[in-house]
């Protein structure tokens, strides 16, 4: 008898779903491409949408998990992904996810998985199609829903970047903490997201689904909801636009990670076979760098694909005239750790030294110019940025971390009580496939992977001195340090047309790495 209590509550769920509800709901009006509904006001209803069938512009998840393999994962991950890629291409669609997502998150520890909020966020907003998204904007409630894609992925894109009110993601399995490399079954997704629907309509007018011809994810969930639903096909996706940037919902200032390229699969083999180049080429910059003069080591560091452009170097030439007697002070936005050194090789000048707040061992051990590491207290900083005034010219980076996109951060205006002069530096990076810097990763390799780059590029301008009285705190009537130090901000914004922003580096920390930014000594 208690056999047959699971079977009839079986057929009672089966009667309730696919017959009353299709009673209730009448079959919806299917649609081709959802262009037409650019004309409409949508504000009172509720949009649905695939994910990767309707808002990627990409037909191929391949460089996503490519990205959580090489950067959650490692090198060795990754490359065992793109040598498994032919294999799984030729799989089902199905079954070729599964395998993607067992080679990326296996063993990957769920608490330390950032790369679904710090990494992947800036590629899929450069997949998102510019038509998609002006039909999403129409939306009153927009609800996201991926068949393939892991929660973690693209939770953190949906919500915090496109502002997305509900994601529903397939869910990963967990044991002692970390990733099993297995998504929950299909049946717990499709009850996930029949409770949020019923549960996030309420009180709105119609349900809209918008998916992709190439999935079946309308014909047993779309198809229980919606009234109406658009396909969208591929041919559609090819004339698409890219999502400018300016039309971000919320403007991507910070994220992580060391691929500066999407991984496609043709970017990751180039990337490999570049990969033995890059480590002789970075062991061999490094040497000139430390042991050949300026005069030589220049020459024979562009002959070897690192570039450098100068401008206003005539600025740089002149010695401005201090009143205490001390050297230039060089103030510039930061990119990467090298920011000084190529300020040095800008004025040719190997005696110049910088102040850094964090600073791995071994970045400090390379260096080829002199060092000095502030502890975060304002009087002792700036003493000992005086003293080394006294010493010769100094080099600062006063937004205290390093910002990859067209924003600079809030400076901290302690340089403005140090020296009556100060040269204004802007400062831009051009990379091919690695990113010189870090928020999560190991910040000691931060200099070598910018000097793995095939042609890793520089562009220093000097502006004009900021040398009057009445520009800076040295003066009873000058203006305050916070002046002074928007004001040259202000300046190399204008000069690179960069944003300026008042984020510090906690901010940039606390949402990459979920730390306060403090490097350990290693």
């Amino acid at each position: 008898m208690s056999a047959k209590i699971p079977i009839f509550q079986s057929l009672v769920f089966l009667f309730y779903r696919f017959i009353l509800r299709r009673y209730r709901n009448p079959k919806p009006k299917y649609q081709n491409g959802p262009s037409s509904l650019l004309q409409s006001d949508l504000s009172r209803h509720t949009l649905i949408f695939n994910v990767e069938g309707a808002l990627l512009k990409s037909n191929t998840l391949f460089p996503y998990f490519m990205l959580v393999a090489f950067e959650a994962g490692g090198v060795i991950r990754s490359f065992i992904l793109f040598i498994l890629y032919p294999f799984i291409s030729l799989m089902s669609h199905e079954m070729g996810v599964k395998v993607m997502v067992m080679v990326s998150f296996f063993g990957i520890k769920k608490e330390g998985f950032r790369a679904g909020r710090a990494v992947l966020p800036k590629h899929f907003l450069e997949d998102v199609g510019l038509e998609m998204f002006e039909v999403l904007k129409r939306g009153g409630k927009r609800i996201g829903v991926s068949n393939d894609l892991p929660q973690v992925m693209i939770e953190g894109f949906l919500r915090d970047y496109l502002e997305i009110d509900v994601v529903v993601g397939r869910e990963m399995k967990v044991v002692g903490g970390y990733y099993l490399g297995i998504m929950e079954d299909k049946t717990k997704h499709d009850l996930v997201f029949d409770e949020l629907v019923r549960k996030e309509r309420l009180n709105t007018g119609r349900v809209i689904g918008i998916t992709s011809f190439n999935t079946s994810l309308h014909r047993y969930l779309f198809s229980q909801f919606c009234q109406e639903i658009y396909f969208v096909k591929r041919s559609d996706k090819r004339s698409w636009q890219t999502l400018p940037r300016s039309q971000y919902p919320k403007p991507l200032i910070f994220h992580d990670g060391r691929l500066a390229i999407k991984p496609t699969l043709m970017n990751t083999l180039v990337l490999f076979m570049w990969g033995p180049f890059a480590a002789a080429a970075a062991a061999a910059r490094l040497f000139v760098s430390l042991c050949i003069p300026y005069s030589f080591s220049i020459p024979i560091l562009c002959f070897s694909g690192c570039r450098l452009t100068v401008a206003n170097d005539y600025i740089s030439s002149q010695k401005p005239n201090s009143s205490q007697g001390k050297g230039r002070l060089f103030v510039c936005n930061h990119r990467t750790l090298l920011d000084p050194l190529y300020v040095a090789f800008a004025l040719k000048e190997k005696n110049i030294k910088t102040v850094t707040y964090s600073l791995s061992r071994v970045s400090e051990i390379l260096a080829p110019i002199k060092t000095v590491r502030l502890n975060r207290d304002r009087v002792s900083d700036g003493q000992a940025m005086e003293t080394l005034l006294t010493e010769g010219d100094l080099v600062v980076c006063p937004e205290g971390t390093t910002c990859r996109e067209p924003y600079m951060l809030r400076f901290s205006p302690l340089f403005t009580e140090v020296s009556d002069v100060i040269v204004p530096v802007a400062v831009t990076v051009h990379v091919t496939f690695f990113y010189g810097t870090t928020a999560s990763g190991f910040k000691a390799f931060d200099p070598l992977f910018f000097l793995m780059d095939p042609y890793p590029t520089y562009n220093v301008e000097f502006l004009d001195p900021v040398s009057s009285a009445t520009a800076t705190c040295q003066d009873p009537d000058g203006k305050s340090k916070f002046e002074v130090a928007n004001h040259v901000q202000s300046e190399i914004g204008k000069a690179l047309d960069f944003e300026c922003t008042k984020l510090t580096r906690k901010d940039k920390y606390l949402i990459l790495a979920g730390n306060n930014g403090v490097v350990k000594k290693n």
